[in-house]
């Protein structure tokens, strides 16, 4: 089936700043930012346990449960198990130390095996308060958290995770699956598999102004041969394409700052919303079925909303390519 036929609308909400990423945040204005992104007609809605240890599940459930459940689509992640007692000593996050400090205390178990996978779906299913997930993504089995081992885990998810989301997905209970992850390698790896087959991958921020040479070289090429989907996570590379510090989620290098200083020399030359440029470029490769960038201010929802449909003349697209500010080899919207 693929993942594109599932999803309501080319733009849904990542909840990962909702497990108080970067710094806390209070239930009311977490609590207003999904309802902004319900009055905006968002109906997709992705998140994880990872996020603040269950933080970011429990409070989109609090908002979505006043909502008719046929009316949205919902994915979460498997991957991390959330226990009760609390975290004594400070959790390893490979690269991303730090990332949810301001989040729950609870202890996080990293496992991908079959009975893990399990407990995680149920934990998550009481979190937010439904009795079904749509999508299940299988999440970062990847170098950034693991280093050289992360083809451990990725055989661990292989005999474990995969295998039960398959079965789940035949029997009906989830409507499909995939990888969320940051890095391409995973993905390159599933595809070449035999077995099992996964409806589509959240790709997240390896797909952006920033940083997409990797993905157009062997991912995106694969999965459009093999009509796989994908969704865009981090489509403003953790904040630097909409005005905030943040890249691959530290703080910017010189580098970095520099170029997105030139992308946004060329967006105020023709009038364009570095955001509107962000989330235009990730959307026109066929592969993309949607982007789901994160907020943590109702205000940034009205943003994302106005980006979508915000015209961006074709002059400007060609002058990025031109300048060597995006690959030769992607797409771009009106065909630049």
């Amino acid at each position: 089936m693929g993942i594109a036929p599932l999803l309501p609308g080319r733009l849904g909400f990542g909840t990962a700043p909702l497990g108080n990423m970067f710094r806390a945040i209070p239930d009311d204005e977490a609590r207003a930012t999904v309802e902004a992104a319900w009055d905006h007609g968002i109906r997709y809605f992705d998140t994880a346990p990872f996020y603040g240890a269950g933080l970011a599940e429990t409070r989109l459930g609090e908002v979505l449960a006043g909502k008719p459940r046929d009316s949205y689509v919902l994915s979460t992640k498997v991957g991390r198990v959330i226990l009760d007692e609390h975290e004594t000593d400070t959790p390893d996050f490979g690269e991303k130390g730090g990332l949810f400090e301001h989040g729950n205390p609870n202890k996080i178990v990293h496992e991908w095996t079959a009975d893990a996978t399990e407990r995680s779906i149920e934990d998550s299913l009481k979190r937010l308060g439904t009795d079904r997930l749509d999508i299940v993504w299988v999440h970062d089995i990847a170098q950034d958290f693991h280093g050289d081992q992360w083809l451990q885990k990725f055989e661990e998810a292989r005999t474990g995770a995969f295998r039960v989301l398959t079965r789940l997905r035949d029997e009906g209970v989830i409507r499909a699956w995939g990888l969320g992850v940051n890095k391409t390698e995973p993905i390159e790896l599933t595809l070449a598999l035999d077995e099992p087959r996964p409806d589509g991958f959240l790709l997240a921020g390896r797909y952006t102004l920033l940083d997409h040479d990797h993905a157009l070289q062997r991912l995106l090429p694969a999965a459009r041969e093999q009509g796989v989907d994908m969704v865009v996570g981090g489509p403003y590379s953790s904040g630097i394409l909409a005005g905030g510090t943040h890249f691959e989620y530290q703080e910017a290098p010189a580098e970095i700052v520099e170029r997105v200083g030139r992308l946004k020399s060329l967006a105020d030359k023709h009038g364009v919303s570095i955001k509107a440029a962000a989330l235009q470029f990730s959307l026109a490769h066929p592969a993309t079925a949607a982007v789901i960038p994160g907020a943590t201010r109702p205000s940034r929802i009205a943003e994302d909303t106005a980006a979508l449909g915000e015209e961006i003349p074709e002059a400007f697209w060609t002058e990025l390519r031109a300048a060597n500010l995006v690959s030769p080899a992607a797409p771009l919207p009106h065909g630049a």
